[in-house]
């Protein structure tokens, strides 16, 4: 009876015989650190389209993307200055390869992009986005993973980009330009 007692006592007043979970956890800031710049030069990619021909829903997808990416951009840094965490992570891949590594498009690609003749363009365009996106999937995964994060809105907004982010590889891989 005492115990029956002692658990009720405990309900009652909130305790538990267990310590809360954590509200976030080093993998949770590392997948925010690590998809804010990713989003970031998604932005980059989507904003080269509206100064090129390209078909009008594909604008609309870039124009879509942007915004999208944009408002998680602003969601995750008020996540991480909410936790006291920073915003920015160590930028040496090699730190970041037990979470599948960088997902970030080579600078590389994103400047041929930039520079590509108006002929290439929209192939190169629908490539070098088709990457982007499926980069920040495979990163999402990590986030979603036995050993990611353990905060339920960064695992929700995993959730989102795996699903969202899936949706415009198989939209972008259907475009013909």
């Amino acid at each position: 009876m005492r115990v029956w007692l002692a658990a009720v006592a405990l309900l009652l007043t909130g305790c538990s015989a267990t310590a809360a979970p954590p509200a976030y956890n080093a993998a949770d800031v590392m997948f925010l650190q690590m998809l804010i710049p990713q989003n970031q030069q998604g932005i980059e990619v989507v904003r080269l389209a509206a100064d090129h021909p390209l078909p009008p829903q594909l604008k609309e997808l870039a124009a879509a993307i942007e915004s999208t990416q944009q408002t998680e951009i602003t969601d995750m840094r008020n996540w991480l200055r909410a936790w006291s965490q920073p915003e920015t992570m160590d930028m040496n891949p090699q730190a970041h390869a037990g979470h599948g590594g960088m997902k970030m498009t080579s600078p590389d690609v994103v400047g041929a992009l930039r520079t590509a003749p108006a002929a290439e363009f929209p192939r190169k365009f629908l490539d070098v986005l088709t990457g982007q996106q499926q980069g920040a999937v495979e990163l999402a995964q990590t986030e979603n993973s036995a050993s990611g994060g353990v905060n339920a809105q960064v695992r929700d907004l995993a959730r989102r980009v795996i699903e969202s982010r899936s949706a415009e590889v198989k939209q972008l891989l259907n475009f013909k330009v």
